[in-house]
């Protein structure tokens, strides 16, 4: 018997899809509020006037996807997403969640960045999601939330308490609906901690895994790598179970399944136009001061016809940390300089937009393993991967209901480290992690025969700061996106470190005779010589596409920054921004958890400010 979440699909067909445009023709014009977003054109016409949003997100939107569902709790608020993909539905890829790894480049937005200087002029890929849903659609699905620390210096810097690790806990249990493994007691979790109603699934994985015993072990062998039952209690040092946004059912949640799940995309006052993208947003024609009131957008593939939504009062943007100051920059607001080069009109002049970008530098190293139970024993295997299929279809069950992540650990530098000799700690705090081990069981990079452990290895509290700009003034044209990965020396000596951290995991009692050698280019490495980690590093670090801080808060009258606390972009009426770009500081974690829970928060600064329900 088919699982009930397939039924449903089946049964209700386009009776599901009854309110998906595909033409702007279907489209109004005239808007009360407009927000703008990052892949998605979400637009609100009240059904008595009494209250109208647009919220239009160019990359498909965690966050905008989020707002539109809590802007259209209140029935009198009509709302359009406009999406520059198309549909997450019927693409297996998208739903299973251990072909992650497999899904097409089409739902991506398949950038790269500049030649990085730390890395010896390569660039690397840099994808974002083409697809309902943004790149929630495509991640990895790893549930982390950082530190408490994280959230109260993010309150800190922008001088709003609202921010702060407890006062957004009202938040989190708003946006998670965890649900408990059955059958698996090893997998432990701490329930106070977790929401249980929300809307994004969170799951423990629902099969074990070969290394699960060996993990366990090596945290009771070493004080250097304690177990931690959960670490999204704000306090994440230590190694434990992987949390992931998978539902009980074992399909991938993301925005749109969740926030636009079914239920929800069914409203009367909500619509969702595909296959368009937003170029630019419009300055009022007159007013006092500097004041938004209009989208430009157009068909993915033709944008030669362009479209104009009006909105009278605001516009929240959703695009992301690369799409935000992407599309405000070619709106004329910017720094002068820099936009008039370009041959871009500014309309309103503020430096900040796409600097202070912040990225996650990461690594893998992998080992041959003694075991034949890794993943690598079906992923080379057509016909034992198609009967995993299968039984992922019909009964939800399986491998293939997992991630690739099986255990992470959250690691700190020693508080002796020589690089503190010549910078000041990065972390927001004493119980902050300046390091991730990501666990796969199983190789990241294939090889020919044999199982494997891939280990990810993430720089969480980069000191590296790069930008987003602008290299022509044709929107369609793709940023320059620059992380400068690498470029502080911080990031390269707690990398070496993260190296030498996870080989001394490893090297631990619990993996003897289980580990063989290590892999690849790490084979030949001297891990006492700095010189050849640093080259190490070099050739093999990629980006981790937990980017931030393109388009920072900062405090209410800051001259730095982009927002204010409530998000509304600094000096101009009318444009609010709600993605990631706002944190000012990159939390130690995955960032789709902190995209969810800001975005919460946001929706309810938005009502509140407009008087909605």
């Amino acid at each position: 018997m088919l699982p009930w979440d397939v039924f449903m699909i089946f049964l209700l067909g386009s009776s599901a899809l009854g309110e998906i445009l595909m033409s702007a023709s279907e489209v109004s014009r005239n808007y009360d509020f407009v927000i703008v977003g990052g892949a998605c054109v979400v637009s609100f016409c009240a059904l008595r006037l009494t209250c109208t949003i647009l919220l239009m997100i160019p990359l498909g939107g965690t966050a905008g996807n989020v707002i539109a569902n809590r802007l259209t709790e209140d029935p009198d608020i009509r709302v359009l997403v406009v999406e520059s993909g198309g549909l997450n539905e019927d693409v297996l890829e998208l739903q299973v969640p251990f072909l992650m790894p497999q899904i097409p480049i089409k739902y991506t937005w398949n950038f790269t960045t500049i030649p990085q200087v730390g890395l010896e002029g390569r660039s690397v890929i840099y994808n974002r999601g083409h697809i309902l849903g943004g790149s929630s659609s495509i991640n990895g699905m790893v549930y982390t939330r950082g530190s408490a620390e994280d959230y109260d210096l993010i309150a800190n810097i922008s001088g709003d308490e609202g921010w702060s690790w407890d006062r957004l806990q009202h938040y989190v249990k708003k946006h998670e609906r965890w649900s408990s493994p059955v059958n698996n007691s090893l997998h432990l979790f701490r329930p106070e901690v977790h929401g249980f109603r929300g809307m994004t699934s969170v799951t423990l994985s629902k099969t074990r895994h070969s290394i699960d015993d060996r993990m366990l072990k090596a945290t009771e062998e070493s004080s250097e790598f304690p177990f931690n039952t959960d670490y999204n209690s704000g306090q994440p040092l230590g190694f434990g179970w992987a949390q992931s946004t998978i539902t009980s059912s074992g399909r991938r949640d993301s925005s749109a399944t969740s926030y636009l799940g079914a239920r929800f995309i069914r409203r009367a006052n909500l619509h969702v136009l595909l296959n368009h993208r937003v170029l630019r947003l419009l300055p009022a024609p007159s007013g006092p001061g500097v004041h938004f009131n209009a989208v430009e957008y157009g068909e993915i593939v033709d944008v030669s016809s362009r479209q104009i939504v009006v909105a009278a009062k605001e516009i929240i943007l959703s695009a992301g940390s690369v799409g935000t100051p992407h599309i405000l920059l070619h709106s004329g607001i910017g720094d002068d300089s820099t936009l008039s080069a370009l041959g871009i009109k500014t309309t309103h002049h503020l430096p900040s937009v796409g600097q202070n970008f912040t990225e996650q530098p990461i690594t893998i190293v992998q080992w041959p393993v003694d075991d034949n139970n890794t993943t690598d024993q079906f992923t080379r295997n057509a016909t034992l991967m198609a009967e995993f299929l299968d039984e992922w279809k019909f009964n939800r069950s399986g491998p293939l209901t997992s991630s690739t992540t099986t255990h992470l650990g959250y690691l700190r530098l020693p508080g002796n480290s020589t690089v503190f000799d010549i910078v000041a700690d990065p972390s927001a705090g004493v119980n902050t992690p300046h390091i991730e081990l990501s666990f796969s069981n199983g190789f990241i990079f294939p090889v020919p025969t044999g199982g494997g452990l891939g280990v990810i290895l993430f720089l969480v509290t980069p000191m590296s700061r790069g930008s987003i700009s602008l290299n022509t003034s044709d929107p369609l044209d793709q940023p320059l996106i620059d992380p400068a990965l690498l470029m502080h020396e911080f990031d390269r000596f707690a990398l070496r470190e993260a190296i030498r951290l996870a080989l001394r995991f490893v090297a631990s009692p619990g993996w003897e005779d289980y580990i063989l050698e290590p892999s690849g280019s790490l084979s030949s490495l001297d891990i006492s010589d700095d010189g050849q980690l640093d080259a190490f590093l070099r050739a093999s670090v990629l980006a981790g596409f937990h980017s931030v801080g393109s388009a920072s808060m900062s405090p209410r009258g800051a001259r730095w920054g982009v927002t204010d606390p409530d998000l509304r972009l600094k000096g101009v009426r009318g444009i609010r921004v709600v993605d990631a770009s706002v944190i000012p500081h990159i939390p130690s974690a995955h960032t789709q958890t902190a995209v969810y829970i800001i975005a919460e928060r946001a929706a309810d600064l938005i009502k509140e400010s407009w008087g909605t329900r």
